[in-house]
């Protein structure tokens, strides 16, 4: 009877082990690359359509901005409202990320990379550096939920 207890018992460990650490998830280069596909789709639907349409479909509804002389812009309600205050059409805005990280959750992230803002008119090149934290919806989409950028590299 002893054997049998010891071996139940050392059985019921290895199974808890077994279950602890499958919980432990790793992040994959899957993850890292769908933040990164993520931000260069969004780049490109602001090169096409214009940085509003872009971010208003880029930014999750719990998103913040942080623009330039103004407190953070909370939610997508004010957010929208920002962007449409404020037309577009004058300019280009893309931008190309440079590093993408996911935490082990799968479920969080973040990516940095440098803008590139063209006045249409005079053709004049800005650029500067950017981050946008990213969240995993329940869909699988990758939303941003905190955004910034600085101007002055070019």
């Amino acid at each position: 009877m002893k054997i049998t207890y010891n071996r139940t018992i050392y059985t019921i460990c290895v199974l808890l082990f077994l279950s602890v650490s499958s919980c432990h998830r790793i992040t994959s280069k899957n993850d890292i690359k769908g933040i990164t596909d993520a931000d260069k789709y969004y780049s490109e639907l602001s090169a096409q359509k214009g940085r509003n349409a872009a971010f208003l479909a880029m930014f999750d509804s719990t998103g913040v901005t942080l623009a330039t002389h103004m407190p953070p812009i909370e939610g997508f309600k004010a957010i929208r409202e920002l962007l449409l205050s404020k037309s577009d059409s004058s300019f280009t805005l893309t931008w190309e990320p440079r590093f993408a990280k996911v935490a082990n959750s799968g479920e969080l992230g973040y990516s940095y990379g440098i803008y590139k803002l063209v006045d249409k008119a005079t053709k004049k090149l800005s650029e500067g550096t950017y981050t946008t934290i990213w969240l995993k919806n329940a869909h699988g989409q990758w939303k941003a939920v905190l955004d910034t950028g600085n101007e002055g590299l070019k």
